[in-house]
């Protein structure tokens, strides 16, 4: 009778819990505007953007910052630390150059911090833990937008013989910290699903194996249960898009290991979220979602979640594409065939990494019924053809308007030849190909690995175009795009 009772309490206490979780969640998710670091309001965020804030917050007596390495191009890796409580939380970030998502959220999290609001809750988080961000881990990758550091190594698989100067680092604050949790945070794939749905891996999660056997000790239970906390959070606001990485030993991986060194690792990547092309909305759910743990973290309410929680987050999987068109008829020979047809917008960075344009491609055809796309177009009974060069010539693309350019795609012409093309130019910023004097266009072969472009005709009349990987309404008076249209393709 007694074991009942107390049973029959901690459960209510836990619920009452998980009831103020619930209302901090919810007040950190309204109010998030108010602490958002608008300073950084774009993916390919620089190591000399963040100084000028961190120079900020070495004045300021909450915060510690200490400059704890450098890169191999001599940027400093600082750690910046509040609190006073005995349990001390690792939070790094951007250890792959081109995953800058959560480093925003970071600062959004020093706002938060430095507030007069939410002080309660806060007064339980800085009481009890001691909190250590590492931002941007990989400053030089950052600078030209890529995974690797300038050694051209993979930081995360340098946890064994710690070749470069950023692992090292790494290694060496945990080992001082004897970080009783830590936080990973990546990016991820855009085009990564949870599991047999159509729905984006706007988070994912992972509490690293720290052995082959994939054990589970205290230190990676806490790990999970505190990840299955987080879900719950994610679910509120982005339901059903959460996934769960494999869980196989990557012995040189450093989440892994800093799981095996005794610290309750979780692994957090960023996904893909509907019309977000700058992870702003992921970036928020970030932070709220981290708060929120670390909350949770200071309370000691995660030990009352059961692990089996975090078995029923579903795996990850990779059949996204950003346009999926079903059912469309391609003719050979003069003979019909149907097909699917998936297609992504690749970035390309520009000379000056701050900003990209999209060169697309076919990434799969044929039967694609079990994969997904942000955007579908079920083409029954249109048929694809294939577009033409425009008979005239302009002299260049100042010439041209959206009106006269959608004309052009009734028509079915998708290239326009051009005498004098700005020279600064990488893409068109019309929805058709730009191509210079002598360029030669070659026959179009629809298959893996081209640029998508053709057009969709239906009773006769041209209804869409596909223009680099976007589809445009040629119906619709103003050529209105069913996704926002970002650029075609610039052929000199």
């Amino acid at each position: 009778m007694r074991i009942k009772l107390l049973l029959f309490l901690l459960s209510t206490s836990f619920s009452f819990l998980s009831a103020q979780e619930e209302n901090l969640t919810a007040a950190l998710y309204d109010s998030y505007k108010e602490y958002k670091e608008t300073t950084l309001n774009k993916r390919r965020i620089k190591h000399h953007e963040l100084q000028p804030l961190i120079t900020e917050y070495r004045k300021n007596p909450k915060f510690t910052v200490k400059t704890v390495g450098k890169s191999i191009e001599g940027r400093d890796l600082d750690l910046i630390s509040i609190g006073n409580g005995e349990t001390n939380v690792f939070l790094w970030s951007q250890m792959h150059g081109n995953e800058p998502t959560a480093t925003q959220a970071i600062f959004d999290i020093f706002k938060f911090l430095d507030s007069s609001d939410f002080m309660e809750e806060k007064k339980s988080i800085l009481n009890n833990l001691t909190l250590h961000f590492l931002p941007m881990l990989n400053p030089d990758g950052a600078e030209v937008y890529q995974r690797r550091n300038r050694l051209g190594i993979d930081i995360n698989r340098d946890a064994l013989r710690l070749q470069s100067p950023e692992g090292r680092t790494l290694k060496r604050v945990r080992d001082s910290l004897q970080a009783d949790f830590g936080f990973n945070l990546h990016d991820q794939s855009t085009y990564y699903n949870a599991e047999r749905t159509d729905k984006p891996a706007t988070i994912s999660y992972l509490a690293p194996a720290y052995n082959y056997d994939k054990e589970i000790n205290k230190v990676r239970g806490n790990a999970m249960k505190v990840i299955a906390f987080m879900n719950r959070i994610i679910q509120r606001y982005a339901p059903g898009q959460v996934g769960k990485y494999n869980d196989d030993f990557e012995p040189r991986a450093f989440g892994d290991n800093i799981q095996k060194w005794g610290t309750s690792t979780i692994l957090i990547e960023s996904g893909g979220y509907a019309n977000d092309v700058e992870k702003q909305e992921i970036r928020k759910l970030n932070y709220v979602s981290i708060l929120a743990a670390i909350y949770t973290i200071a309370k000691g309410n995660y030990e009352a979640i059961a692990l089996e929680e975090y078995w029923k987050i579903p795996e990850n999987d990779r059949k996204l594409f950003d346009l999926k068109i079903t059912n469309a008829t391609y003719r050979i020979s003069d003979k019909p065939y149907i097909l699917d047809i998936g297609m992504n917008r690749l970035e390309v960075n520009r000379k000056d990494f701050n900003s990209f344009w999209y060169s697309s491609r076919i990434i799969d055809q044929g039967d694609l019924s079990t994969y997904f796309g942000y955007d579908t177009f079920d083409a029954t009974g249109y048929t694809i053809r294939t577009g033409k060069v425009a008979p005239e010539t302009v002299k260049g693309p100042a010439e041209l308007t959206q009106r006269n350019v959608i004309e052009m795609l009734k028509k079915g012409y998708t290239y326009v030849r051009c005498t004098d093309i700005p020279k600064e130019w990488d893409s068109s910023p019309l929805p058709i190909h730009l191509i210079g004097k002598a360029y030669k266009v070659p026959e179009y072969v629809l298959e893996v690995g081209v640029n998508p472009t053709f057009l969709l005709e239906k009773d006769g009349r041209m209804a869409y175009a596909v223009i680099n990987g976007f589809l445009i309404n040629l119906l619709e008076e103003t050529g209105e795009e069913r996704t926002v249209f970002k650029n075609g393709m610039l052929y000199r």
